[in-house]
């Protein structure tokens, strides 16, 4: 992908909103917040990036996606009515998404990591679930939640059911991940761990990802930078691409 911003453009890289917990009303307070970013971003945005994880759950059955996120949803396709171009990746928690949302938002939606290239910077961007050492267990899960057959057979199930328990069960695993996702690993950052391996083949300026729920910018060589972009239920952090540079941010709105 080749994006060409203007000098007085930027461009923008969020993710893991998990749109739906741990409340409703938690939730929508956390939604509220995203729609005041995405307002400011909308000032002078070229490409917003949406790195995975931006619901808690997503399917999209043939007729019927999950309710909710009205407000979000109207303001991607706000955004992306006024030119400005949106590209959402799939996370771990949102991996089922089937055309909705390029229809109905216009957005380009990614399944995997993609070479990004912002004028003269070249980019590694994708969520970073299933990719890097370790982690055998989910990357086997990943393989049948992606696998045709699979989807079709739990498209049987009545949403009420289907939804509920995947709800139950993405629960489950945001629950066994909060140890590690409030303390930096060193060494066992395997996303950093990845980002290096990456580097010593083909170079990339920096490799962005979501799904490590940590904000991190860190060396990768001399002339690389591994920037994790962090999440939106404590650290409210994103990137921000301007004058050749990116920098990790907060949002105080």
């Amino acid at each position: 992908m080749k994006l060409n911003p203007a000098s007085h453009q930027k461009v923008y890289f969020a993710s893991d909103f998990h749109l739906g917990v741990p409340t409703a009303e938690i939730s929508l307070e956390r939604e509220k917040k995203i729609i005041r970013w995405l307002d400011e971003c909308k000032k002078d945005a070229h490409t917003i990036f949406l790195v995975g994880d931006l619901f808690d759950f997503w399917f999209e059955y043939r007729s019927t996606v999950p309710k909710g996120f009205s407000r979000f949803l109207g303001k991607l396709s706000e955004i992306a009515d006024a030119g400005i171009n949106l590209v959402i990746f799939t996370g771990n928690h949102d991996l089922w998404m089937f055309g909705y949302l390029d229809r109905e938002l216009g957005a380009k939606v990614i399944y995997d990591p993609i070479d990004v290239f912002i004028n003269e910077k070249k980019l590694f961007v994708g969520h970073g679930d299933g990719i890097g050492p370790g982690d055998s267990g989910y990357k086997f899960l990943k393989k049948i939640f992606r696998n045709r057959f699979f989807q079709w057979c739990f498209r049987w199930l009545h949403p009420n059911i289907g939804i509920g328990l995947a709800n139950f069960w993405s629960g489950k695993s945001r629950a066994q991940a909060n140890d590690t996702e409030q303390r930096f690993m060193g060494d066992d950052e395997w996303l950093w761990s990845f980002s290096k391996e990456m580097e010593k083949v083909n170079h990339y300026d920096y490799y962005i990802f979501g799904h490590r729920h940590l904000p991190l910018d860190l060396e990768v060589g001399q002339n690389s930078r591994y920037v994790n972009l962090g999440e939106w239920l404590n650290y409210y952090t994103y990137a921000e691409y301007s004058d050749g540079e990116i920098k990790l941010k907060t949002f105080e709105g």
